[in-house]
């Protein structure tokens, strides 16, 4: 019997974005699951936990800083490795690492996605 596959979620306001990472990954491999803003994701999150997530940022409804707060302090998710993905600057980068509240996380690339390198990140932490 085959392993189960490791299950992604893809969150990022932009479709273009979700299809070209949801076809990376499943042609590597893992499973998907899409969600266009930090409420849907939380939703996604609730009904089955994945194994990753790769994060947009900046998004309407609720942003990707709220959602990743939510994940990083949630007892049940804090161990999901969260990759940011976005086209905001290292700025950004500096500005969650150094947030007391919350781990700085797991991976961080901006866009436009190196497909090499976010598949490299992917295999390392899923």
């Amino acid at each position: 019997m085959a392993a189960e596959k490791k299950t992604i979620l893809v969150v990022d306001d932009e479709p273009d974005v979700r299809t070209f990472l949801s076809t990376l990954f499943e042609d590597s491999g893992y499973a998907t699951v899409k969600a266009q803003d930090g409420i849907e994701a939380l939703s996604r999150v609730k009904e089955k936990a994945p194994d990753l997530v790769t994060l947009d940022i900046t998004m309407p409804n609720k942003s990707g800083v709220k959602f990743y707060r939510e994940m990083k302090e949630s007892a049940e998710w804090r161990k999901v490795p969260i990759i940011i993905v976005t086209g905001v600057s290292g700025e950004f980068k500096a500005f969650i690492s150094t947030r007391k509240q919350v781990p700085p996380p797991e991976g961080y690339l901006s866009k436009p996605i190196d497909k090499t390198e976010i598949l490299k990140l992917v295999n390392k932490l899923a």
